[in-house]
Order: structure tokens, then sequence, then C-alpha cells
């Protein structure tokens, strides 16, 4: 499928509601996603220029393939890989979310940073970091932003000092179709959201308060999450605006994993099954989370965790 194909595709009707047949909604689903693929690559390829199609269309067809997972039965997609999630924030996003903290010239950490972004561990070293950041991390029902929903919220502020702590925290559970009020909240053995805790909840992409002040906040303060590409990438399909400001530069995702794999020099010798760049991990090893503790994985309690082991990590490494 190419971009015009996609297009057509996401503009075309959908199936009538009797259409439910496991064939029938496994190459709707296919071609969704397929689409969806090929506009979010082409509208990434597109940053610097005019926008190709308005993103409105991309984030109307990541709904109807939420209704076509739904019906399917999101359970037993749980372990087939999808296109939607990036793996990691682009090498120009890392480098701008190392000059928001420092406050300096993008093109200044670019040229520290060197071929494949080799040495930014030198350049996330080479000045202080300060000012305010937005702390923030989802729970959600699948991996995949076209097929799940987020059903839990958390961020916070803080003041990138030694001394800071987080202020105006912000926690709120989202909603989901009335079928998951039998089924079960899915991947619960994990958030362990429950259908009392988001039972009479909006569902995120219908409470556009919610997308307003989210993005309002993420256009204002960079954000810090852990792994951030997993939320820039459900934000791009979950939040109206979001595509188009990040589009726009507006925007900038500090990723913590990053920060931890190229700025601790432990996660280089550890072995890989120990997961070191894991929040969970990271933070045992700065003391902010006792050996008996685990991430609690909602949204609030995982930004304070993150928060408190970056402010941690900083001030080992002198960076503030």
């Amino acid at each position: 499928m190419n971009v015009h194909e996609a297009l057509e595709h996401a503009n075309a009707l959908a199936f009538p509601g009797f259409l439910m047949d496991d064939a029938t909604l496994t190459a709707d689903r296919a071609a969704n996603e397929d689409a969806i693929s090929q506009l979010l690559a082409a509208w990434r390829a597109s940053y610097g220029s005019d926008d190709p199609f308005n993103f409105e269309i991309v984030r109307s067809l990541a709904d109807r393939n939420r209704i076509t997972c739904d019906n399917f039965g999101i359970e037993r997609l749980q372990n087939l890989r999808g296109s939607s999630l990036a793996q990691r924030l682009s090498d120009d996003d890392l480098v701008r979310g190392v000059a928001a903290m420092q406050h300096r010239n993008p093109k200044i950490v670019a040229k520290e940073a060197g071929l494949g972004l080799n040495d930014l561990n030198i350049a996330y070293l080479a000045a202080p970091v300060s000012g305010m950041v937005v702390g923030i991390d989802i729970e959600t029902t699948s991996r995949e932003p076209d097929r799940g929903y987020i059903v839990n919220v958390g961020l916070e502020f803080m003041q990138l000092t030694a001394e800071a702590k987080p202020t105006d925290p912000y926690f709120a559970y989202c909603g989901l179709p009335d079928m998951y009020k039998e089924k079960g909240v899915p991947l619960a053995n994990i958030h362990h959201i429950s259908w009392s805790d988001i039972e009479g909840k909006t569902p995120f992409r219908e409470d556009k308060k919610m997308q307003a002040a989210l993005l309002a906040t993420l256009t204002r303060f960079p954000y810090m999450a852990h792994n951030a590409a997993f939320e820039d990438s459900w934000f791009m399909l979950h939040i109206d605006g979001y595509a188009e400001a990040r589009k726009a530069g507006k925007i900038v995702p500090i990723d913590t994993r990053d920060i931890c794999r190229r700025v601790d020099p432990e996660t280089k010798i550890l072995p890989h099954e120990q997961r070191p760049a894991s929040l969970e991990s990271w933070a045992r090893r700065r003391g902010t989370l006792g050996a008996g503790e685990s991430e609690k994985h909602l949204g609030l309690e995982d930004v304070d965790l993150m928060f408190c082991t970056v402010q941690a990590e900083f001030t080992l490494r002198g960076m503030f």
C-alpha cells in the first residue's frame, strides 16, 4: 500500500456491523494498520515542509481500527506486533531533548554528539541542566496505539535542580467500551487497573477537555518519560493536535531511558537479563526504590519514581 492508497482506504466507508466474521475483521485490521503505518511514515518524512494531508484522517482511522480490534478480541492480538509504536525517538529528538535541558543550540549539541550520536553521552555532560519539565506516564490496554486505549494518565512538574520537589500532580482514570465490563481491563496483570477504577469514566479519545489540557502542557514545557517513544506514539494517535504541534517543533520529548543508557556506566556492564535501563532497575541502583519494592505501573507513581531517579543520577554525575 502506498500513501495514495492509504488515504483512499482511510476515507472509505467502514464495514457495516453485520460483517463480523474473523476473516473480514482480520483483513480490515490489516488494511487499517498498513494504511496507518504508511501515513505515519509520510507525516514524519514531511517534517520541515508543508503537511501532506490533514492528520485527523489518521486519528480517525486509528479510532476505527480500535473498534475492529474490539470486535475481533484484543486479547487475541497481544502477541502480534503492530507498526504504530515507535521503538525509539529519532536522533533529532534526542539532540533537541538535551538542548532543551541545557538551553543550548541543537546544532551545537548535534556536533558534540557526533556521527550516529556516538558521543551523545558527552553532550549530556557538556553543560548544566535547568528549567521546568513535566513528567508524564500513561497506562494502556495494548502496546499498539492504534489498537488499544489509554486508561490512566499521571503527570507532575519539576525544576531541574538537586533539591527540587515535584509539584502540581495530576492523576486520572479513563473509560473503556462497555464490553470490557465483562471481559476485564486488558493488561490488568501489568497495571492492575480494574473495571471498578474506570467505571463511569469518559474514554480518553472522547475527553476533548483532557486532550486540550495535555496538549497545552506538552507545548509549554519539555516532557520527560521513561521510553518516551511510547508516550509519543500514543499521543500521536490519541491527542487531537499533538501530531501537528510535534511536526511544528512545539513539543520536545526527553527520554529518561536514553539518559540512563548513556549517562549511567553501569548499564554497559550489567547483564541484559537484568534490564539495566528499565526504570525499576535504574531506581534500585540509585536508591530511589528499595530492594523489595517494585515499580507500580500507575501513571503518577511512575512519574514520581522517574523524577526521583533522574534527579539522583543528575546529582551523581554533576549535571546540575
